[in-house]
């Protein structure tokens, strides 16, 4: 096989770094070194899904009728995030959701896609986006139709004292 002048110095080079166990300086680095510390700045979702320590799993998602059944039965209270994720709104009140279930662990917070469970929407009388279910005991007790963390915090404050 027969080289040209600009594959030759190609050849050398990994030859000789085949040869010597020290880098080169122009060689490039390995691309694993740099790709650890970007994940330290992580947001909530990643930080709780690869940290060791979770004591409780946040909010759930709910992807079938028969799992909202369920997570109604099980649950004394439950709060339902019906979002889409072509909301605007729901993408921004999505952490401030994580946070309250942080912040209230009696409360069950879960999360539905309109879209995937739109008979479990339709059931609900979903209209907007987002619109938070409150359900204590199995009974739908209250609503709060929009992205409003304050008028959210106030009605989970609410449910969680009574």
């Amino acid at each position: 096989m027969r080289m040209s002048f600009l594959t030759r110095p190609v050849k050398l080079i990994s030859e000789i770094s085949r040869r010597t166990s020290t880098r080169l300086p122009f060689q490039r680095q390995s691309r694993t070194k740099n790709f650890i510390p970007q994940y330290q700045f992580q947001n909530t979702y990643t930080r709780r899904a690869f940290s060791g320590t979770i004591v409780k799993m946040g909010v759930h998602n709910i992807s079938t009728a028969e799992e909202w059944k369920a997570c109604l039965k099980e649950k004394k209270i439950v709060i339902l995030d019906c979002f889409a994720t072509w909301c605007g709104p729901c993408k921004v009140i999505a952490p401030t959701v994580v946070k309250f279930s942080d912040e209230f662990p009696s409360i069950h917070f879960v999360k539905i896609d309109v879209d995937e469970v739109p008979d479990v929407a339709q059931e609900l009388g979903v209209r907007a986006m987002p619109t938070f279910l409150i359900f204590k005991d199995g009974e739908k007790v209250g609503e709060v139709v929009g992205a409003n963390p304050q008028v959210l915090r106030t009605a989970v404050e609410k449910i969680a004292a009574g």
